[in-house]
């Protein structure tokens, strides 16, 4: 790495504000589409990118209040160039939605029962000691089963083993083979082993790939062409904006390293996704619209269980596939992800007044907290959060 790009990932992480030739932001002369007019508080949510907090910003408004896009930031940060804004992403747990959506599906279709035990249609995988757990239990996290285990327990040990391939099913016998953190059905946890589950049910009962399934249920009905499922391929592939996370770095200090290679498999059916804005958006409007879950098994989607947080006692705040946040007063559906490098939300209320879907390249997308930028976008688009 040379100087001049030491100097600028020192200036983003450490100043938290660069200012260069090609970056984009809600001001500057190459300003966001806007229509039918400009937003002030979703212009000021994206201003000044690249920070200390995300290299990139990649936003879209739609629904019925109103149209809005936004792009901020730097495609990388050695070259300086403007942010591209129908870049690829990874989507991270939003793949939990489509994942949920074809599981629905089959549902309509009776070939898949919310009721029925996941052992039952996988009795060489699921133990006894987890035979009660049914497949709508695994879609809203009332499951109780643990978390596989895997190697490392800080991001620079996880980087090192970028490149592992993960199996589902190793995945599965790793988590099952530990004690169930509660009875099934009394409290919520969410984790990705439950879709994990649901990926593995999906092939087992369509005879078929996962990720054909979804390809042939969700994105070629939908003309999502920007979006796939990566496998084992570590790329994102086509346009991408490059992700970045703060971490060790081998001369010791704390610095920004490129994480845009980076396997996803761990994560499959659970949080593997790449798609763009443009894709995320019309996936949203037709999900909502009811034209990808269709009839009475939409609502799996919008009803969430009445049982407590695991870890903190709340009420339970997922569904099957979503979640529910109440903004300015009102409910918003959605989800949110985050991989290496990049944080992702698909967002609406539940008439589809107001969507919003967003790509921000998060320095600490995985980070306990939040990242500022989505956070000011999630306040902009909808108000404060309310009780």
């Amino acid at each position: 790495m040379n100087a001049r790009t030491r100097a600028l990932l020192a200036t983003a992480l450490v100043l938290g504000v660069a200012a260069g030739p090609g970056i984009l932001s809600a001001t500057a002369a190459q300003a966001p589409v806007v229509a039918p007019a400009s937003d002030p508080a979703l212009e000021a949510a994206i201003a000044g990118l690249p920070s200390k907090d995300a290299t990139a910003a990649l936003v879209r408004i739609g629904g019925r209040e109103g149209i809005w896009r936004g792009t901020s930031g730097v495609h990388d940060l050695e070259s300086t160039r403007p942010a591209d804004p129908d870049a690829r992403f990874r989507a991270g747990s939003v793949t939990k939605v489509f994942t949920a959506a074809v599981a629905l599906q089959l549902a309509g279709e009776g070939r898949l029962d919310l009721d029925r035990t996941a052992r039952s249609y996988l009795p060489e995988l699921i133990p006894a000691r987890y035979g009660t757990v049914t497949v709508r239990q695994l879609l809203n996290h009332t499951h109780g089963i643990p978390a596989p285990d895997f190697a490392g327990s800080t991001v620079e040990e996880w980087y090192a083993n970028r490149f592992e391939v993960h199996d589902p099913r190793a995945m599965v016998r790793s988590a099952t083979a530990k004690e169930p953190e509660f009875a099934p059905g009394t409290r919520q946890h969410y984790l990705n082993i439950g879709y994990t589950i649901a990926g593995l049910l999906i092939e087992r009962v369509t005879g078929d790939s996962y990720e054909r399934q979804v390809g042939a249920r969700v994105l070629a009905p939908l003309g999502l062409r920007g979006t796939y499922l990566p496998g084992s391929d570590p790329r994102i592939r086509g346009p991408h904006n490059h992700g970045y996370q703060s971490m060790r770095l081998a001369d010791g200090t704390t610095g920004l390293r490129d994480v845009s290679v980076w396997g996803a498999s761990d994560g499959w059916a659970a949080g593997d996704l790449i798609s763009t804005t443009a894709d995320l958006e019309r996936f949203t409007r037709a999900l909502f619209q009811g034209r990808v879950v269709r009839g009475p098994l939409l609502e799996e989607m919008f009803t969430l269980p009445r049982v407590p947080d695991f870890k903190t006692g709340k009420d339970a705040a997922f569904s099957a596939g979503l979640s529910m946040k109440k903004l300015g007063g009102r409910e918003v559906w959605g989800k949110t992800g985050g991989r290496w490098g990049y944080n992702a939300a698909i967002a609406s209320t539940r008439g589809g007044e107001r969507t919003l879907v967003y790509s921000v390249n998060s320095t600490d997308a995985k980070g306990q907290d939040m990242n500022s930028v989505a956070l000011a976008l999630m306040v902009a688009a909808y108000g404060p959060p309310t009780a």
